[in-house]
């Protein structure tokens, strides 16, 4: 890793050595990673199959012992939507159940390496899991803070890894509201907060160049709550680019519920920071993010790469669910609103386009749901 990888301050710009067990700055400003991997095609030959193939590529001392359950480098799948294809990677076949086990690998390496003991998160429920899964992997202890509402599947999910659960009732800012005492003297390990998360879901961007051949596709079309996978993504296009390695980054297509849209209106509006607008309850609760943390930094990545941000109601979302569970795909209904985004793009686009998208969470994780709407 090289010498001068640090964390530095979004607001500040102040810099913190990347073992500083810290997830924000002293000012209270988000912090960001300071990385230039060297990192090449031919790093890979002969490794494992896993997103861990870009060990090269990812900000953690030389030498530190990766918590892994060999996840990534999922199926790059085609898939017809009405005449149309896209490519659609299968994160929800990750350990826990969704693409989130990408960041938990990397943050809680990250945890392990310097030290840490136990650590507190907030989630809507797939964050969670997959930290949860990490830290029993870890021997790490875990406190995962939640809606009062989430899908009971997951809260099982985490209470049999071990963890405990701490169920807050109101809304989902509440709950990231709530975990904020604990982080005051507990490591947070933010999939929103902590800089680490998204050095692993950044490896969604080099396992899709990778599997097209070390190519970007055109455009990718991902969901945005707090924007943890498309940041992640807008990070490893970037460092491809910065590589030499792909010519250009792909659009970033951000998708969101209508009943819960304050970047899509944002991003209409030309605003720089996410819209106070009051929302409603979605089917797709994973994105049901109000105010997102790094939203600043969502609008920015989007505009950056020439991307858009499109909205889905509730009826999208079912029939999205239905069509892809009719053809063998059993996702969550938050997974249906980025296919229902997808699909919405994909009648709008040009044809000859090299679109991906991602099945994000298996249908396993939310039966409650997915019997009612039966």
């Amino acid at each position: 890793m090289p010498n001068d990888a640090c964390l530095v301050c979004t607001a500040c710009r102040q810099t913190f050595p990347l073992d500083q067990p810290r997830w924000k700055c002293d000012c209270g400003g988000l912090l960001d990673i300071r990385f230039a991997p060297a990192f090449g095609p031919s790093d890979v030959q002969g490794q494992k199959p896993t997103m861990w193939r870009y060990r090269q590529a990812i900000p953690l001392a030389d030498g530190a012992d990766i918590v892994s359950f060999d996840e990534g480098f999922t199926p790059l799948l085609e898939v017809d939507f009405g005449g149309k294809t896209a490519l659609i990677k299968q994160d929800h076949l990750f350990p826990s159940g969704s693409y989130k086990d990408r960041g938990a690998s990397v943050i809680i390496s990250q945890a392990r390496a310097m030290g840490v003991k136990a650590v507190v998160e907030d989630s809507s429920g797939n964050a969670g899991c997959a930290i949860a899964a990490y830290c029993a992997r870890a021997r790490i202890a875990c406190s995962i803070f939640v809606p009062a509402d989430t899908a009971a599947a997951k809260l099982a999910q985490i209470q049999h890894y071990g963890s405990s659960l701490h169920r807050i009732p109101g809304s989902r800012e509440d709950t990231a509201s709530a975990v904020l005492t604990a982080a005051q003297t507990t490591y947070y390990a933010s999939h929103s907060w902590n800089p680490f998360f998204f050095h692993g879901t950044k490896t969604f961007a080099y396992e899709v160049c990778e599997q097209l051949g070390w190519k970007a596709p055109d455009a990718v079309i991902l969901p945005v709550g707090n924007g943890t996978l498309l940041l992640g993504v807008a990070i490893g296009f970037d460092e491809l680019l910065q590589a030499g390695i792909v010519s250009r980054i792909p659009r970033l297509i951000a998708v969101q519920a209508k009943n819960c849209a304050p970047l899509a209106e944002a991003f209409r509006g030309g605003l720089n920071d996410p819209a106070e607008l009051p929302t409603q309850p979605t089917l797709g609760e994973g994105i049901a993010i109000a105010r997102p943390v790094r939203g600043r930094q969502i609008l920015q990545a989007v505009r950056r790469s020439g991307g858009a941000f499109l909205t889905v109601g509730e009826e999208e979302i079912v029939q999205s669910l239905r069509q892809m569970c009719s053809m063998g795909h059993y996702i969550e209904p938050t997974s249906a609103a980025t296919t229902a985004g997808l699909a919405q793009y994909l009648r709008q686009c040009g044809g000859g386009e090299v679109v991906v998208s991602t099945f994000t969470g298996h249908g396993l994780k939310t039966t409650e749901k997915m019997l009612k709407l039966l």
